[in-house]
């Protein structure tokens, strides 16, 4: 089949764009490990890795099966869209002469059920295989299966809830629906607000307040020190599916809380785990949710803004063999070719978030002087042997956090007033490698 110019640039930027991105996912295992040889003994010294080795060869398995299942979701995606598949979806879903609303509800579904379909190989071999083998992995089959048929479940409620929402707006605002699609995106990012730390997450795990006992009089310690009234503060159990380490903060208002996994709980000394309590404080402090919120509202309006144009190009139906009428063909399509636009102007909404964490990291050092919060980043980093080292580039692109040396660097000038003598290594500027 000869492609037409349209769906032949469409393929180009798909690949392109993995490509690309793979490059990047190659550079940042050549840095690191190159990066993690030079600092063995600081890794040791500060962050208690002494198997610099585990953590190289944890870095690359997990890098190697996210390039493998990404490639083999777009070889997927090709496959379908360019073999004929889409066109021949959209003729089976038309002949049921549903309103197109409904057609198009059934296909988002239908893609959404086809998508947790294929992802529970590699959720398989990630979980019995990759994490198992680094004694991560605490997941029974039981558990996976059940995690498996709640998220499938939740997937397609949300999916049918926004896809008909969406679809309703093209039809009766054929030319105001990306506002109206927009305008549901910010209520609906509002809504999970609510939502997910009261409905959603509880279905995957149990979430316990923190009550009276050593870790209240901890936790109590760091609110009053912050100037915070004590309230919603819950630990998570974690430790049914992995032995990894986090903590985060989710909500506003009266659903806002901080959730700490068990497994922080347990392996942290106490002052480290008011350190790290003390920096998610600093997200509420500093309004940091609304913050983000505020950019991700700017940023779907760019999107939803492209969505429309492309939806109304007739071309791009014909090009891939799918009637103007079936809309629902033509915003996955859409989606497809706007999908790159998120990813490279992904440093743009990292940027801000890179920025709350110093603060957030500056804030914790303030409220319970710096060393308990460094000592917290090595004890995060060596229990979730995360990559110390990220190939600058590629961490503009994936990490919304900064690197670990240098959140510590920052803390031990805190610390020193300057004097930055033993500090974290400074890893060389993207091009000196």
């Amino acid at each position: 089949m000869q492609l037409s110019a349209i769906a032949l640039g469409v393929f180009v930027l798909l690949v392109t764009t993995r490509a690309i991105f793979s490059y990047l996912s190659i550079r940042n295992v050549q840095y690191a490990d190159q990066l993690v040889s030079q600092h063995r003994d600081w890794l040791e010294s500060t962050l208690g890795i002494d198997d610099s080795d585990e953590l190289r060869n944890y870095h690359r398995l997990t890098t190697a099966m996210d390039e493998l299942e990404s490639w083999i979701g777009l070889v997927a995606i090709v496959v379908v869209i360019y073999g004929g598949g889409l066109s021949w979806a959209v003729d089976i879903i038309v002949a049921t002469g549903l309103s197109t609303v409904l057609q198009g509800m059934i296909f988002f579904v239908g893609l959404a059920v086809a998508a947790q379909l294929a992802s529970i190989p590699f959720r398989l071999v990630s979980t019995f295989g990759v994490e198992e083998i680094f004694g991560f992995n605490n997941q029974t089959p039981t558990l996976l299966i059940r995690d498996t048929l709640v998220q499938l479940a939740v997937s397609v409620g949300f999916v049918a809830i926004l896809s008909g929402a969406v679809l309703a707006a093209i039809e009766q605002l054929p030319t105001l629906w990306p506002v109206a699609a927009w305008g549901l995106f910010v209520v609906f990012s509002l809504v999970m607000q609510i939502l997910y730390p009261r409905v959603i997450a509880p279905l995957f795990n149990d979430f316990e307040p923190v009550g009276d006992g050593e870790l209240r009089d901890a936790v109590e310690a760091v609110f009053e020190r912050a100037g915070f009234e004590t309230s919603d503060i819950y630990t998570m159990d974690a430790s049914r599916r992995s032995t990894q380490l986090n903590a985060y903060f989710i909500g506003f208002g009266r659903t806002k809380r901080v959730v700490l996994f068990d497994t922080l709980v347990e392996k942290m000394e106490r002052a480290e785990l008011q350190s790290v309590l003390a920096h998610e404080l600093a997200h509420w402090k500093e309004a940091h949710i609304w913050k983000q919120f505020a950019v991700g509202a700017i940023q779907m309006g760019v999107v939803v803004a492209a969505l429309g144009w492309l939806i109304d190009f007739e071309p791009l139906y014909t090009a891939f063999g799918v009637p103007p009428s079936a809309t629902y063909a033509g915003l996955l399509l859409a989606v497809l070719i706007v999908s790159p636009l998120l990813q490279f102007t992904a440093p743009l909404s990292n940027a801000l978030s890179l920025k709350h964490e110093r603060e957030a990291d500056a804030y914790a050092a303030e409220v319970m002087d710096p060393q308990p919060m460094i000592d917290a980043l090595g004890r995060l980093a060596d229990e979730n042997l995360a990559n110390p080292f990220p190939h600058p580039w590629y961490a503009k692109f994936h990490y919304s956090h900064p690197p670990i040396p240098e959140r510590i660097r920052l803390l031990q000038q805190r610390a020193s007033d300057g004097d930055v003598t033993g500090a974290a290594p400074q890893p060389p500027a993207a091009g000196d490698d």
